[in-house]
């Protein structure tokens, strides 16, 4: 397992632009990416993770060590949903109290979904891929605007089990989501070898 330290650390530091993803939110807009209908490289996304801004780093090391990382978690994932069977285990928070707090992944995961949602579309379209997806898209309701899919009307007492459940509900929903693209034949982008990535020119 990748350690994902440095990265949480390096997101949280005043050299990350202010409005970048945390490490669960992350993990989650890597998870939609992979899991979903359309194979984009890394650099169409990644200035989405430091929110449309340029990352300071203090130096070259620096900048491959946090890339780097985002690298090795993406692999990580994408041989986990690739897997026979499939395996995906999300980084979520905890409170002081030792609660799960899945809201900001699930964020994240709506993020890559509202990247292309007209490419989503089929999972709305089948009861199957419905299941899967409205979950995630409940729980990312409780921290998203309404535009960038916190939109879904559920009844409370839906949406309170869903909440309870979360965090054993929400690997499954990922890899149903990665078997209903693959099924339609789609592949994820690979992430290349190149140390160039990331890098703004």
């Amino acid at each position: 397992m990748t350690d994902l330290d440095p990265l949480a650390d390096y997101l949280a530091s005043d050299r990350a632009p202010p409005g970048s993803m945390d490490l669960s939110e992350l993990d989650g807009f890597m998870a939609g990416l992979i899991a979903g209908p359309v194979a984009l490289p890394p650099d169409m996304w990644l200035t989405a993770v430091w929110d449309d801004d340029a990352p300071d780093f203090t130096d070259e090391a620096e900048r491959k060590g946090v890339i780097g990382a985002i690298a090795a978690r993406y692999r990580e994932i994408a041989a986990g949903l690739e897997a026979e069977p499939p395996e995906y285990s999300p980084v979520f928070w905890e409170d002081v109290a030792g609660a799960v707090i899945t809201e900001d992944w699930a964020a994240g995961f709506m993020q890559a979904v509202a990247l292309h949602p007209r490419a989503w579309s089929p999972v709305l379209s089948s009861d199957e891929g419905a299941a899967l997806l409205i979950p995630i898209a409940a729980i990312a309701g409780l921290a998203l605007p309404a535009e960038t899919g916190g939109d879904l009307d559920i009844p409370d007492a839906m949406l309170e089990r869903i909440t309870r459940q979360a965090d054993r509900l929400l690997p499954g929903c990922v890899t149903g989501l990665r078997g209903f693209w693959r099924g339609r034949g789609v592949v994820p982008a690979a992430w290349p070898e190149t140390s160039d990535v990331g890098r703004r020119h």
